[in-house]
């Protein structure tokens, strides 16, 4: 299967558009609290199952969602809201239809989400975080595996990579089981960082948490590996479960000034191997029209 991330450009740029971000500032949170969170998930939900269904009707099997699906979740419980039967009724109505049609939904949560990070604050936040996102998941009825990922970064190494792998380990065995069952973990984007090599003997053989593996990342933390050695290295963390890929192309192949790390608005050439051996998120502004080129190419 083939996927895009979150942002339906289509449906976006309709005259009432449809999204599943809607979120709010610290100050309105503070000033509206609950109902308003409550309309927006509401709303959120309604809009993700008009995406879904847009994904169906154009073949689109893999999808991931938005981490704003429920605003400031981690100030409450999802049963406190007030409209909760409405949503857990639209959130069913997802999961069927994601069952149903044999499709993939996935979360990727903000890059601030570090459950190895040296600040015992930031890992609290982050583990938080990873279980709020599978409580969504049980609420669309969903399996509790990497099927329906929760996809996360170290995304440091805090000076001593051995210690941060601890940390990393620490926290994935503090989060229960629905949430510990979905996780997976990413290759980074910086030479320092951590590559699917390293995610493979220090976090996946160690607590069974599986390797992604982006492909344009790879080419700044590859350790020597070629791009087919570095997905088999992760292919071989998914225990039965059929990997999830990343696959982007650099934006400074169009565009010199741009960051080496950034990605471009379509990609060109996907791998036919990549697209026979795994489920591949298409990382790219174009969304779901980057998607459709690759698929007429």
């Amino acid at each position: 299967m083939l996927g895009y991330a979150c942002l339906n450009r289509t449906l976006r740029d309709r005259s009432d558009p449809v999204r599943c971000n809607r979120d709010m500032r610290r100050s309105t949170w503070e000033s509206e609290g609950l109902p308003y969170a409550s309309e927006l998930t509401r709303q959120n939900l309604a809009d993700l199952l008009t995406v879904l269904r847009w994904n169906r009707d154009h073949d689109v099997r893999f999808y991931r969602c938005t981490s704003t699906l429920v605003p400031w979740n981690s100030q409450f419980d999802l049963t406190e809201l007030p409209a909760y039967d409405a949503i857990e009724g639209l959130a069913q109505r997802c999961g069927d239809l994601i069952e149903s049609e044999g499709m993939r939904l996935t979360f990727h949560p903000d890059y601030w989400c570090k459950l190895a990070s040296d600040s015992r604050d930031t890992v609290e936040r982050s583990v938080e975080a990873i279980e709020y996102h599978a409580d969504w998941l049980d609420l669309m009825g969903l399996d509790r595996s990497p099927y329906y990922s929760i996809n996360v970064h170290i995304g440091a190494t805090y000076g001593d990579k051995a210690a941060t792998a601890d940390r990393f380990r620490d926290a994935v065995r503090s989060l229960s089981p629905g949430a510990r069952r979905r996780l997976t973990v990413e290759n980074d984007d910086n030479r320092g960082l951590w590559s699917v090599e390293e995610f493979a003997s220090a976090v996946s053989d160690r607590v069974g948490v599986p390797t992604v593996f982006d492909y344009h990342h790879h080419c700044f933390t590859d350790r020597g590996q070629t791009f087919r050695e570095g997905f088999e290295t992760a292919a071989e963390t998914w225990d039965g479960v059929r990997p999830v890929v990343h696959y982007s192309e650099p934006k400074r192949l169009r565009d010199p000034e741009a960051r080496p790390q950034a990605h471009a608005r379509f990609v060109s050439d996907l791998p036919d191997w990549l697209r026979e051996r795994a489920d591949v998120m298409i990382e790219a502004g174009g969304k779901e029209r980057a998607l459709d080129r690759v698929r007429s190419s």
